[in-house]
């Protein structure tokens, strides 16, 4: 009942409900594009990735995220192209949606560009009200229905890359949309505030065999604190990769990848939660799985690379 009642105070609190912050990635170092639009065609390949997020395991009603994108260079690598789909549920609520991206890449020299990207897609939200159980049963917010609402989206990006290092930094829901799924006044209407991201991050070749990552990144939605967190990952060969990271007032994260022919990543990542959650939660599960598409006149000379 415990384990309800912390999920449903989280969900159900009034106009708040539509400022939830968006979904988080432990692995988001592995497909960056889904938090900034500039990344789209930066690699040099086309990339499918599918991403599975199940928080706080053992918590009934806690979120699950899935995701699915594309995204790849065009033929003469100026301009990058991308598109992603998502569900993310919390309980009776349900947020699903799509962005389509484009980014232009600027040459600084030989081995530094600069990629300005945009996206814009649409976001349905949904509240199941009839799996709401109200102690006021005529209260007047909530219906026994369903209730939903379409919106528009917009996000901007940056990112500054080399082979060796890279910075970006993004702004998804630059419209700051209003919802309003209740629609019995004033005093129910929400909003869908933007967020900012900024990352970074540094690749050391310690030996033939090991390149060491430190990475930084930074989240802000007000009138939340900023949050930050750090990750160093150890690659071996380009194949097998370990990752560590600390998520400041959050978890802790453990993750573990392979790059499998040249073309397939299948990685793992676990959250120790660090809140008081953790006595209520078993942790947090992230599965994602990742497909390379290279244009077969250049896959010879592509040299295996993780992100």
């Amino acid at each position: 009942m415990k384990k309800t009642l912390i999920i449903s105070c989280l969900i159900l609190c009034g106009s708040n409900l539509f400022s939830q912050q968006l979904p988080h990635f432990s692995q988001y170092f592995l497909n960056d594009f889904l938090i900034n639009p500039a990344v789209a065609g930066s690699r040099g390949y086309f990339e499918g990735v599918s991403t599975h997020r199940y928080q706080w395991e053992g918590i009934t009603d806690a979120p699950r995220t899935y995701t699915l994108s594309v995204n790849g260079p065009s033929k003469n690598r100026k301009m990058g192209f991308g598109g992603y789909l998502f569900t993310d549920i919390v309980g009776p609520t349900r947020r699903t949606g799509f962005n389509l991206s484009y980014a232009y890449h600027l040459k600084i020299n030989d081995n530094l560009k600069v990629s300005l990207g945009l996206n814009a897609g649409l976001l349905q939200f949904m509240i199941d009200a009839s799996k709401i159980t109200l102690r006021d049963q005529n209260d007047a917010i909530i219906s026994q229905g369903v209730q939903s609402e379409l919106v528009p989206d917009a996000g901007f990006g940056l990112f500054v890359y080399h082979k060796k290092y890279y910075f970006g930094f993004s702004a998804p829901q630059l419209l700051n949309t209003k919802l309003d799924l209740a629609e019995v006044g004033q005093g129910t209407e929400g909003t869908l505030p933007s967020h900012f991201f900024a990352t970074a991050g540094y690749k050391y070749q310690v030996t033939d065999d090991f390149i060491i990552e430190p990475i930084a990144f930074m989240k802000y939605v007000s009138p939340v604190p900023i949050q930050f967190e750090g990750t160093l990952k150890v690659t071996y060969k380009e194949k097998v990769w370990l990752s560590g990271t600390y998520r400041d007032k959050d978890a802790i994260t453990a993750s573990v990848g392979f790059f499998m022919n040249n073309s397939f990543t299948v990685a793992y990542a676990h959250d120790f939660t660090t809140t008081n959650l953790k006595n209520y939660s078993d942790g947090t599960h992230e599965l994602m799985i990742g497909a390379r598409f290279y244009n077969r006149k250049k896959k010879e000379k592509a040299a295996p690379s993780i992100q």
